[in-house]
């Protein structure tokens, strides 16, 4: 046989069929498997673009959203059922066709998607990235998956609660056993809690918004909406909630910087510390990790109104461009600084009212960074640790005495949260701070379940929030 001939496809031969939403997801995953990406950030531009060629209509977006987010949020649960279908482990596995197999797998057992179109469109997408070959691995691997319901396949490969109740709660719901064991020990209580906690984590968050103070009001903001789009915030009266479907960048005023994108949680740690009371003067205010300025925008607007000026200070280059972005057209007068809190620029003693919201591990954001929950290893406890005792220790020097610090996090996990501020207080590790609680539930009217205090926990199975963590302190010498 020739060269030509041996070339030449068989009769029975058939190209495969792109499909453009699969093939977007596709490549979604692989950037957050291969970069490190995080699908909130690769995943807009994607759309965008494909949106521009014509490819995609609404709806299409919006099944791209839910293959990319379902597979990254249930990807535990999904590993374990491809686990039990395959005859070798699954890191032998390459990356590529474990994309394929688990974004099959989430249509199959996440999705209203019929069982024949899902594995059709699964293989059919392995023929186009992966190839003829390993597109019969992936037709056979989701047709043994496509016997039984997810409940079912639960039941198979999940742990019996009685015998080992971690591990049966992280594989049911899609979470590193350590993080359940973390989250467990914050919440605290029983099987119900940590359910409903770890449930939430896996749900699609709302998009919320936050109408700065002097440049539009929430009623103003939800003016500009149409009547099925918008919903009054639960508890920050400068949020409003979006509906599903609801673009915030088809919005002007977010286009225009008057209003922005913030979790109801963040605003209310915001505008906790610019109420707390103060004795004396109310004039300076700092953000010393203001990245990448959520916070530093709303602050800064309220801090306009009692004739205050902000100072927000990065230390990332990059991130303090985002802050700038952020305060730009502020009403009042504000600063943004390239400035490493730790080793802060300006002199002790001269601020009214400093927030540190601290690099963490981000356990309290799952919802809206489902892939952080696969990348944070214990150890990165480890490495936060000194950093954070050390931005609270600076925040306390930069406030003067009377003056108030609120310590902030992402994250509900116990060793970033009350434990940092009561080795601070206590001297472990360094001098004793002299400062003392302030209670912070007060400065959250409304919001019900907020603890014993005198810090406050926010939860997304309670308060509809990401899980931050606020405390407040007071300097007294």
């Amino acid at each position: 046989m020739n060269e030509q001939a041996r070339r030449r496809p068989s009769k029975n031969y058939r190209r495969p069929k792109k499909d453009p939403v699969r093939i977007l997801a596709f490549e979604a995953l692989r950037a957050v498997d291969e970069r490190a990406a995080y699908a909130n950030l690769v995943l807009p531009p994607l759309l965008k673009k494909a949106r521009e060629a014509g490819d995609f209509d609404t709806r299409d977006a919006a099944l791209a959203t839910e293959l990319v987010y379902g597979t990254l949020r249930r990807q535990g649960t999904y590993d374990a059922i491809i686990s039990a279908c395959i005859d070798r482990p699954l890191r032998q596995v390459d990356p590529p066709v474990l994309d394929v197999l688990a974004l099959g797998a989430h249509q199959l057992l996440g999705t209203r998607i019929p069982t024949h179109a899902a594995v059709s469109a699964s293989v059919e997408l392995a023929r186009v990235v992966l190839g003829d070959g390993r597109a019969k691995f992936v037709n056979a691997v989701l047709r043994k998956i496509s016997k039984d319901d997810l409940d079912a396949w639960l039941e198979r490969v999940a742990p019996p609660y009685d015998e080992d109740a971690e591990d049966h709660l992280a594989v049911v719901h899609s979470h590193p056993r350590w993080v359940v064991s973390a989250l467990w020990d914050a919440l605290g209580g029983g099987r119900a809690g940590i359910e409903d906690l770890l449930e939430a984590d896996n749900e699609r968050p709302e998009v919320t918004l936050v109408a700065r103070p002097g440049r539009i009001s929430a009623d103003e903001l939800l003016d500009t909406l149409d009547e099925e789009s918008g919903l009054p915030g639960r508890w920050s009266p400068y949020a409003v909630r979006l509906t599903e479907g609801g673009e915030p960048g088809a919005i002007d005023a977010v286009r225009e910087g008057r209003a922005g994108v913030q979790d109801e949680g963040s605003q209310l740690v915001a505008v906790a510390l610019a109420n707390a009371p103060l004795d004396g003067t109310d004039e300076r205010w700092l953000d010393g990790c203001a990245g990448p300025g959520g916070k530093a925008a709303l602050l800064a607007a309220l801090a306009a109104q009692r004739g205050a000026r902000l100072l927000a200070s990065e230390k990332q280059p990059h991130r303090a461009r985002l802050v700038e972005r952020a305060l730009a057209g502020n009403p009042g007068p504000y600063q943004v600084i390239t400035a490493d809190g730790t080793r802060p620029p300006w002199r002790p003693g001269v601020f009214d009212r400093v927030l540190v919201d601290v690099p963490c591990t981000g356990l309290g954001a799952l919802r809206r960074r489902p892939e952080a929950r696969w990348r944070r290893r214990p150890e990165d406890l480890e490495a936060f640790a000194p950093l954070q005792r050390g931005l609270l220790r600076e925040a306390l020097k930069a406030v003067r005495v009377g003056g108030v610090v609120g310590y902030a996090t992402c994250s509900p996990h116990l060793a970033e949260t009350r434990t940092v501020v009561e080795d601070v207080l206590k001297g472990r590790g360094g001098p004793a701070a002299e400062a003392e609680w302030v209670d912070a539930r007060p400065l959250m009217p409304g919001v019900p379940a907020l603890g014993d205090g005198p810090d406050v926990q926010l939860w997304p199975h309670v308060h509809g929030t990401d899980a931050m963590y606020l405390a407040l302190l007071r300097r007294t010498a």
